[in-house]
């Protein structure tokens, strides 16, 4: 079966999670997320917390691998990557970033390495790819083959619609892994 590994993989309720995903090391899937077939997750570093209602579709890949001249590389530390509520990562996008805020949208085919920091309501263009050492001030962005960066004229829009849209929509053709974590229940066990 695609996608099945040896990890720690904690899927909240009110998530859908298709099974042919690929899911690797410690993922935490908060409630409300969609996880596309194809889409890649890889936590080498440390642990990924996928914030409530994060869209992560096809052939995306979120990838938490810090590199050993990376700041934040300490032997002996497991830094936790903590992506905020409400972000998109579209098809075939690659994310290493180090750290992710809320509200921002991976376009098509961009990247971003293990060096940058994107705060909230960033946006990345498709096809854009940012990289050395650098911290995206809040409402970034990143546009044109030159990959020119701007200030967003207005916020980021909620992804309300397209999340209602794909829980209705992935179950009628896609397996889905079942929620395996409940905090409440946990939470009754402390």
């Amino acid at each position: 079966m695609p996608g099945t590994e040896i990890s720690d993989i904690k899927i909240y309720p009110k998530s859908i999670v298709c099974e042919d995903s690929q899911l690797r090391g410690d993922i935490t899937i908060s409630s409300g997320c969609a996880i596309h077939p194809s889409a890649t997750i890889i936590a080498e570093s440390g642990p990924i917390i996928l914030g409530e209602n994060c869209i992560v579709e096809e052939y995306s890949t979120i990838v938490h691998r810090i590199p050993s001249d990376h700041p934040l590389f300490e032997e002996g530390k497991t830094p936790v990557l903590t992506i905020g509520p409400n972000n998109v990562f579209e098809v075939g996008c690659r994310v290493e970033a180090y750290k992710i805020g809320e509200k921002n949208v991976f376009e098509c085919k961009s990247f971003v390495s293990p060096y940058v920091s994107v705060s909230s309501g960033c946006i990345i263009g498709a096809g854009c790819s940012v990289q050395g050492k650098q911290d995206l001030p809040e409402n970034t962005v990143i546009y044109g083959k030159d990959c020119l960066q701007r200030e967003a004229i207005e916020k980021q829009g909620s992804q309300t619609l397209q999340i209602d849209f794909l829980r209705k929509v992935l179950p009628n053709y896609h397996h889905l892994r079942k929620a395996n974590y409940d905090p409440k229940k946990a939470r009754a066990q402390i």
